[in-house]
């Protein structure tokens, strides 16, 4: 494994990163598979949680496009300042009972997947990681007034903590995650994950909902125990502050109401096993939406800037 050692170092003193029962290894790769930031911030909430320290680090040089996403810089007055260089890192963590863990986060690679994936399983291997657990959120045309709903999957049926809302074959963008799974078991270690579907119209700000969601399956999925009160709360704040302005925008509230009557007829004719199809609800068009979404995210940025 000469290759993936050039990708990933591993801190020499790991001592008492280890569980009895099988190490959890939490993967949030931030980017594509992030819609609402609802990956990102439950990783944030994660860390929150407890002193962790980094026992391996990537070489995010290796991995990272710069021109396709480029770093934040301050520019104070004449000199730059203050670069945020990309990360992406393994630390090690307890959950709400001890139980160690690992979280790998930072930015998605754009590059080199295979060497990625076998750099992961160079990590794997040794911490003895006995379950992979990624998290993910895709935009969905879903109202948020709707729960949320979330898709399993896993490397292996047995590891499946729910069931798909999907049925047939879906032809999707792949990610780093996806490829990361799929060897992972081609290896012989499980993964599985779980990825949550955002109202597209929220897909471009934090959503703590879709993040507890999110954490609260991993609770399942990856035998882990965490105190959710502060992402509930700050869920409560964000639901808030989108009735507050659904409240006072009709015109972005219709769009809203549109999708909850396809959203409920839809359920309404897989419930009684007919079409899925609901003809009689016109689903609100992305053009429809499109017009809206700036302001909607513009009234919800001056409101709380009040």
């Amino acid at each position: 494994m000469s290759e993936p050692s050039r990708l990933v170092h591993i801190v020499d003193d790991v001592a008492g990163v280890e569980d009895p029962g099988g190490l959890t290894m939490v993967v949030v790769l931030t980017g594509f598979l992030d819609a609402g930031q609802s990956a990102e911030v439950a990783a944030r909430h994660l860390q929150s949680l407890s002193e962790g320290r980094v026992v391996a680090t990537f070489d995010v040089d290796a991995l990272h496009d710069y021109r396709a996403r480029r770093p934040p810089v301050a520019f104070v007055r004449d000199h730059y300042e203050g670069y945020e260089a990309p990360r992406l890192v393994v630390r090690a963590l307890t959950d709400a009972g001890g139980t160690p863990y690992v979280l790998l986060t930072g930015p998605e690679p754009d590059i080199r997947w295979e060497a990625f994936a076998r750099a992961v399983r160079e990590v794997v291997e040794r911490f003895d990681v006995r379950r992979v657990v990624s998290l993910g959120a895709v935009p969905m045309a879903v109202p948020h007034t709707r729960p949320i709903a979330v898709t399993p999957h896993a490397n292996r049926a047995e590891l499946l903590t729910g069931e798909s809302p999907w049925r047939g074959e879906l032809r999707v963008p792949s990610s780093a995650q996806s490829l990361l799974e799929i060897r992972l078991g081609e290896w012989g270690h499980d993964a599985l994950g779980y990825v949550v579907h955002i109202p597209h119209y929220l897909a471009q700000m934090e959503y703590p909902q879709a993040a507890t969601v999110l954490l609260e399956q991993l609770e399942l999925g990856g035998h882990l125990a965490f105190d959710l009160t502060d992402l509930r709360e700050a869920a409560e704040i964000t639901e808030t502050e989108i009735e507050r302005y659904l409240s006072s925008h009709d015109e972005v509230s219709e769009v809203v109401h549109g999708l909850e009557r396809q959203y409920d007829a839809f359920r309404e004719a897989e419930e009684s096993g007919s079409s899925l199809l609901a003809s009689d609800q016109p689903l609100p068009t992305g053009e429809e939406i499109g017009q809206q979404f700036e302001q909607f995210l513009a009234g919800l940025d001056e409101d709380g800037d009040r």
